[in-house]
C-alpha cells in the first residue's frame, strides 16, 4: 500500500513538474485576460457600430416567440417568450474575433516556424547523410589501398 501511494504521489509530482501543467495554467490565465479584452472590444466598438443601424446595443435585439413580450425594468420577461438573439450574436462575434486573433497571431506564426524548423532539420539530415556517404567512400578507398598493398 505504501509503495502504491508513493507511486501515485510520485507520478503526480512528475506530472506537475513536467512543465506542461505550468504552460497550460499560463495559457488559461492569458486566455481569460484576452477574452475580457475581446469582450470589451465587441461591447465597446462592434456593438455600437452595429447599433448605429438600430438599437444602442446588440444585446437589446430580441424577438418575441409567443404573445406580446413584456419586459420589466430589470430586463426580465414578464409575459411572452423572448428570443434574445442579440446577445447570442454578440457572443458569436466575440468567439469569432477571439478565434481569428488566436489563429493569426499564434497558430499561423507557430506553424510557419515549425515548418521552417522541420525544413532545416531535413536539410541538415541530407547534409549529414552526404557527409556520411563521402566518409564511407573514403574509408572504402583506404581499405582497397591497404588490401592492394598486402597483395
Amino acid at each position: 500500500m505504501s509503495d502504491e501511494k508513493t507511486g501515485v504521489l510520485g507520478g503526480f509530482k512528475e506530472f506537475l513538474m513536467r512543465g506542461n501543467v505550468i504552460d497550460l495554467a499560463v495559457a488559461v490565465v492569458i486566455g481569460a485576460a484576452f477574452t475580457s479584452v475581446v469582450s470589451s472590444v465587441v461591447k465597446g466598438v462592434i456593438n455600437p457600430l452595429v447599433g448605429a443601424f438600430g438599437t444602442k446595443d446588440l444585446e437589446h435585439y430580441r424577438s418575441c416567440l409567443k404573445g406580446p413580450c413584456v419586459v420589466n425594468d430589470a430586463g426580465d420577461a414578464v409575459s411572452g417568450i423572448p428570443i434574445l438573439w442579440g446577445s447570442v450574436l454578440s457572443a458569436v462575434l466575440t468567439f469569432v474575433i477571439t478565434a481569428a486573433v488566436v489563429y493569426f497571431l499564434m497558430v499561423l506564426p507557430m506553424s510557419r516556424y515549425l515548418a521552417k524548423k522541420a525544413a532545416r532539420a531535413r536539410q541538415e539530415a541530407v547534409v549529414h547523410a552526404e557527409a556520411e556517404a563521402a566518409e564511407v567512400a573514403l574509408l572504402r578507398e583506404i581499405r582497397d589501398v591497404m588490401v592492394s598493398q598486402r597483395s
